[in-house]
């Protein structure tokens, strides 16, 4: 009988391009994810079959051979290409004997190094990663100094001007609230709806970081970056903070600041 697994999973998205699995994409995160579990749910049928250890199939005579046993992933959202996440929540239905901790054991001993099942345990049926989520954090990090992020290259977006943090904080507080964001959308063929639900804006400097946390109970595509780089627009004082109210009840996207680049955003915590 199958389970229901609810899996907490870490991941340097530098080298991937994105979550979503997709034809003829290799470097997906789901897509590593979905082929390890693949082979896991095969090698433990081989085991059944063949009383061979896991992992120590050798005979690969015809009747050895189990034909593949798909496996769907199912996030809480989609990180774009070179997103990170630190708390990316998914579920997944396996028809498996093996106990949660050894699923883990697995997962990771066979994954990439820059992704790692930080924790997985038996959920219920209905559980559902994107359906049942009830908000997300995300951070947006930047980095202005005289020197070099050598070691955080990759997880910041360095600046080469110091924006005005009172100004970007001044003009978050227009962003926060229930309002239809299709400004901060990309996608301009959106059919669904843009209204969402933005219930803090921090944005915190340490030394020569900046870094913006966004909270909210859902975010467009792109939604978040398009943010961040309008705030930034706004510290470089090339947007005044009234301008983006203005910016969110056009709801147009050409009159927003720019999209930050993905190296900067990462996926803190999902809420349930």
């Amino acid at each position: 009988m199958k389970r229901n697994f609810k899996m907490t999973i870490r991941y340097d998205g530098s080298r991937f391009q994105g979550w979503e699995s997709q034809p003829g994409v290799e470097m997906t995160i789901e897509g590593k994810i979905e082929s390890v579990l693949e082979r896991m749910l095969e090698e433990e049928n081989n085991v059944n079959i063949k009383g061979a250890p896991l992992g120590k199939v050798e005979d690969e005579s015809e009747d050895a051979i189990i034909n593949k046993i798909p496996v769907k992933v199912i996030a809480s959202g989609r990180t774009d290409a070179g997103v990170h996440a630190i708390g990316q929540v998914a579920n997944v239905h396996l028809d498996t004997e093996m106990k949660a901790a050894d699923i883990q054991s697995y997962m990771n001993r066979y994954l990439p190094d820059d992704i790692a099942i930080e924790d997985l345990k038996d959920a219920s049926e209905r559980f559902h990663a994107r359906y049942n989520a009830l908000g997300k954090t995300y951070r947006y990090t930047c980095y202005y100094g005289d020197s070099k992020p050598v070691f955080d290259r990759k997880y910041v977006t360095v600046l080469d001007e110091q924006p005005d943090i009172k100004k970007m904080r001044e003009g978050a507080e227009y962003l926060i609230g229930t309002h239809d964001f299709k400004s901060f959308c990309a996608n301009p063929r959106m059919k669904k709806s843009t209204v969402r639900c933005v219930d803090s804006i921090d944005i915190e400097k340490e030394g020569p970081y900046i870094r913006m946390y966004f909270h909210g109970n859902g975010f467009l595509q792109n939604m978040v970056r398009i943010l961040s780089g309008t705030l930034l627009e706004v510290g470089f004082g090339r947007i005044t903070p009234q301008k983006v109210g203005d910016i969110l009840e056009a709801k147009d996207r050409k009159l927003a600041g720019p999209t930050a680049k993905a190296q900067g955003l990462c996926l803190i915590k999902v809420d349930y």
